[in-house]
């Protein structure tokens, strides 16, 4: 079962070998998308994981218990659907393609399984209805 995660933790945390153990001890595979870490302060991490999903829940039960929040990141990318015109210009610049003009229909569709939240989405958009809450 593939995931992605947005992590959030204090400073404290960055110190500590987390993804270490969530391979070594939880069996998960990581995959790190997008990081901003800065020393002495919180940080966070676009991560995709591969586990089964016994071993996922454990993994996610330890960051937790370490004091790190984790958003599933589904809720982090917002298109505002209803005042979406669906010119496509988020497509031409979405190389995961994750965002998707359907030509049957012609609506902006979008696959939150594919955004790496590289945030290019934001800046194309002509009318600023997407939003990305990763920074």
């Amino acid at each position: 079962m593939k995931r992605r995660f947005t992590i959030k933790f204090r400073s404290e945390a960055a110190t500590k070998p987390l993804t270490y153990h969530l391979i070594k001890d939880y069996n998960l595979k990581v995959n790190i998308l997008r990081a901003l870490i800065n020393e002495g302060q919180e940080g966070m991490l676009l991560m995709e994981v591969d586990a089964d999903p016994a071993d996922l829940e454990k993994g996610l039960a330890f960051m937790q218990a370490e004091g790190i929040t984790i958003i599933p990141v589904g809720q982090q990318v917002k298109l505002d659907k209803e005042r979406c015109i669906h010119c496509g210009a988020c497509t031409a610049v979405c190389f995961s393609g994750a965002l998707q003009l359907d030509r049957t229909a012609w609506e902006v569709t979008m696959d939150s399984d594919k955004c790496v939240m590289c945030g290019l989405c934001v800046s194309a958009c002509p009318l600023k209805i997407i939003t990305v809450e990763f920074k």
